[in-house]
C-alpha cells in the first residue's frame, strides 16, 4: 500500500499555531507558499493569512513569544486545547482525551510533545496524515469552536484569527449557532490579571476517568468518526 501523503495545508496551520521559535520563523516563507497555493481556501482567506505569515517571519522572536503566551496560554477562552471549550476541566474531558490517545495509537501516530492530546496543533498534525475526507469531518465537529476563537481574536485585533477562519473553511461546515452562542457567552479572561488566572487554574484539574466512553455528547460526537480505524488511501501528489 502506498504511504499516505501529508496534507501540507493542515501541517502548515499546525505549525503556525505552535509556540514561536526561530526555526519556525525560518520556515515561514515555505509555510506561506503552501497556504497561498491551496485553492480549497478562497482568495480572500489566503490574503487574510498573509499578514500573520509576515508577522511570524519578521517580528522580534521575543515579542512573538510574549504575544503567543498572552493569547493562548493565559486565556482559557482562547485555549488551543479543544476539549477545554467543550467541557472545561471535568472528568468527561479526561475520558475523551484517553479515547483520542487511543485513536492516535491505532493510526500509528505518536506525537513527540508534552502537550495534551486535544491540543489543536497536535490534532492538526494527526489529521494531516489522514485522508482529507476523514480530516474534514473531524474539523466540522469543531466548527463552532473555530468560529468562536476567530471572533475573539478579531476583537483583540490579532492576526491569528485568520487561521481559525481557514480551518472553518476547510471543514466545509455550517456553524451551529446555538453552540456558538453558548461559547461566546463565556466571559473572556484578562491575560494581564495573573492573580485571577492563578486562582482559575488552581481550581481546575484534568481528571482522566476510567471510562473513556462516558461523558459529554459533544465530545463523543467529535471523536465518533475518529474512533473507527482508518485505512489510508493513496492520494495524488499536488
Amino acid at each position: 500500500m502506498a504511504p499516505q501523503l501529508q496534507d501540507r495545508t493542515l501541517k502548515a496551520l499546525s505549525l503556525i499555531l505552535s509556540y514561536p521559535t526561530r526555526e519556525l520563523q525560518q520556515a515561514m516563507p515555505e509555510i506561506g507558499a503552501v497556504l497561498a497555493s491551496d485553492t480549497r481556501l478562497t482568495a480572500a482567506t489566503r490574503r487574510a493569512l498573509r499578514p500573520l505569515v509576515e508577522e511570524l517571519a519578521e517580528r522580534d522572536i521575543y515579542e512573538l513569544e510574549e504575544q503567543f503566551v498572552l493569547l493562548f496560554d493565559r486565556s482559557r477562552t482562547l485555549s488551543l486545547n479543544l476539549f477545554e471549550h467543550v467541557h472545561g476541566e471535568s472528568r468527561d474531558r479526561g475520558g475523551a482525551m484517553v479515547s483520542l490517545v487511543e485513536t492516535y495509537r491505532a493510526a500509528g501516530f505518536d506525537p513527540v510533545t508534552s502537550e495534551l492530546p486535544d491540543h489543536l496543533p497536535v490534532l492538526l498534525e494527526f489529521l494531516a496524515t489522514q485522508p482529507f475526507g476523514e480530516a474534514r469531518e473531524t474539523l466540522a465537529d469543531a466548527a463552532h469552536i473555530f468560529e468562536a476563537l476567530n471572533a475573539r481574536l478579531v476583537r483583540r485585533e490579532s492576526q491569528y484569527g485568520a487561521v481559525f477562519a481557514s480551518l472553518l473553511m476547510l471543514s466545509g461546515a455550517t456553524v451551529d449557532s446555538k453552540a456558538l452562542a453558548e461559547l461566546l457567552e463565556q466571559p473572556e479572561d484578562d491575560p494581564t490579571d495573573l492573580e485571577a488566572l492563578d486562582e482559575v487554574w488552581e481550581e481546575s484539574e484534568v481528571l482522566f476517568g476510567p471510562d473513556p466512553n462516558a461523558g459529554c455528547p459533544q465530545v463523543r460526537d467529535m471523536l465518533s468518526r475518529m474512533d473507527t480505524p482508518i485505512n489510508p488511501a493513496p492520494q495524488a501528489a499536488e
